[in-house]
């Protein structure tokens, strides 16, 4: 009786010495450090201490529910044991040097509403089955290396607010799903490699603030009835191959659409024919990260 009372007892200390967290989840998190080169990270992980103490997690219910390591010299690749992280909501590896593919196994976490992996050396493609990631809100990639074109899934992704994939070697066309992102308000596809035409579909985008095609090689008529949108704030759309555009007269009521634009490709656009009762500007700034 005594041993058994004793065996437990050595149980309860472990697991509040781990941080209170499964052997898997513990297991999943030392797998990122060893491919992440954690010993280089500037802010590193006692892996003898309890995970609870590790920076940049979050523990809620004796579960890892986020991840957060932006700007902390991450290298190697991420693991593919990521996706048994089951009740992971935030994952923010931004801002590093973490290269290889996504992992086909992020798409595995359920829970995830922020997956930032922006400003790396990623490289592959986007995972085709992203868009069974329902709860996702953000999704940054920006500045990789990544190829291929956007999965049709993404469309149905209904919950996304962000979506930031500029400066990448992206292909192919913007899929007519997307008009169903109703809740977007930032689609960020500037400088990469897509084509084709813009589609209608996107002057469903009622939140969208902020529409980034720049340096692509989209064709064809912008589609005008996109600066109808109420809450656009900033498009930007120089280095295309927009034809002459002619935004209707009477198009609009929103207060102001910023355009951003190469000023010598400004022939392909008859800025006359905007609805003058919008304060629509030009500007030289690139890429523009926020808005208010």
């Amino acid at each position: 009786m005594k041993k058994s009372i004793l065996m437990l007892f050595v149980v309860l200390i472990g697991q509040l010495l781990s941080g209170q967290v499964t052997d898997l989840e513990k297991n999943v998190l030392i797998d990122l450090y060893n491919n992440t080169k954690g010993e280089s990270w500037i802010k590193s992980w006692d892996l003898n201490a309890p995970v609870s103490t590790w920076e940049g997690v979050t523990l809620e219910n004796n579960k890892v529910v986020s991840i957060n390591l932006m700007n902390n010299n991450l290298g190697g690749s991420i693991p593919n044991s990521i996706g048994d992280l089951k009740n992971l909501k935030v994952l923010n590896l931004a801002l590093n040097n973490i290269g290889g593919y996504i992992p086909e196994s992020i798409t595995d976490l359920k829970e995830l509403a922020v997956l930032r992996l922006g400003k790396n050396k990623m490289t592959g493609s986007i995972p085709k089955n992203i868009g069974s990631m329902e709860k996702l809100l953000v999704l940054d990639l920006f500045y990789n290396d990544l190829s291929g074109e956007l999965p049709q899934s993404m469309g149905g992704i209904k919950g996304l607010r962000v979506i930031l994939l500029s400066h990448n070697g992206l292909s192919g066309s913007i899929p007519l799903t997307f008009g169903n992102l109703k809740n977007l308000e930032r689609l960020e596809l500037g400088d990469n490699n897509f084509g084709g035409v813009v589609p209608d579909s996107l002057d469903n985008l009622t939140n969208l603030k902020m529409l980034v095609l720049a340096e692509n090689r989209f064709r064809g008529e912008f589609p005008g009835d996109i600066l109808d949108l109420p809450n656009l704030k900033l498009v930007q759309l120089q280095n295309n191959r927009f034809g002459k555009s002619d935004f209707s007269a009477d198009a609009g009521s929103s207060k102001f659409a910023l355009f951003d634009y190469d000023g010598s490709n400004h022939r392909n656009f008859d800025f006359n024919k905007i609805n003058s009762n919008k304060d629509v500007r030009t500007a030289d700034t690139r890429f523009e990260d926020s808005f208010n």
